[in-house]
């Protein structure tokens, strides 16, 4: 007997464990070196369950670009598909973090908000120190956001010259609108579907 079971990722499935390895589901609403560090570990434990894909599902406001960065090199190095879901926000780093799933695995809900800016630092102290670090700014700007556009499958400027066109004020996208962008693949919420095998044998 085969049964079939489709499992909303938003829904916690921890009562499903005895019956199977639960496949992992990250969740991120934060950018902070601890909420980096529970996400490099949940992503080793996505690995371990053998799952077909990782959905990542982000509601966030954003957080510290370097956590960012961190967050992304652990999907650049994973070893199946990454699925970015927004339920409900992506913004700043969240928008940065969704644009790295998977081609054909970035999903949005209709009614979901996506918010890309430059990336902004809080320089103090001496006029030389401030200088430095909107340069270390810039540089870090300029690095995201062409990594995200060839992410995307875009030129190596494309987002940077959406911004200009912007003025670099803050760019929200409805979800329709980042669709055509390339921003997100699909206006829904996946599910997984887990088949159940049952065996009986009478000895």
């Amino acid at each position: 007997m085969r049964q079939t079971i489709n499992v909303d990722p938003r829904l916690h499935i921890d009562k499903l464990g005895d019956l199977f390895d639960s496949p992992k589901i990250i969740r991120v609403t934060e950018f902070t070196e601890d909420s980096l560090e529970e996400f490099e570990k949940d992503m080793a434990e996505a690995h371990a369950t053998d799952q077909p894909v990782i959905p990542i599902i982000i509601d966030s406001y954003g957080g510290q670009v370097y956590s960012l960065f961190g967050m992304l090199s652990a999907i650049e190095n994973a070893d199946v598909p990454i699925a970015t879901i927004c339920t409900t926000k992506a913004m700043s780093c969240g928008s940065a973090l969704f644009c790295w799933g998977t081609n054909g695995f970035r999903f949005m809900d209709p009614h979901a908000t996506i918010m890309i800016h430059d990336v902004s630092g809080g320089a103090f102290g001496k006029i030389e120190e401030i200088k430095s670090s909107v340069k270390q700014a810039d540089k870090l700007n300029k690095q995201l956001f062409v990594r995200m556009a060839k992410r995307l499958g875009h030129s190596s400027n494309y987002v940077l010259d959406m911004l200009d066109t912007k003025k670099h004020a803050e760019w929200f996208l409805s979800a329709r609108e980042a669709k055509k962008h390339n921003i997100v693949n699909e206006l829904r919420i996946p599910q997984f579907q887990i088949d159940l095998k049952l065996e009986m044998s009478f000895v």
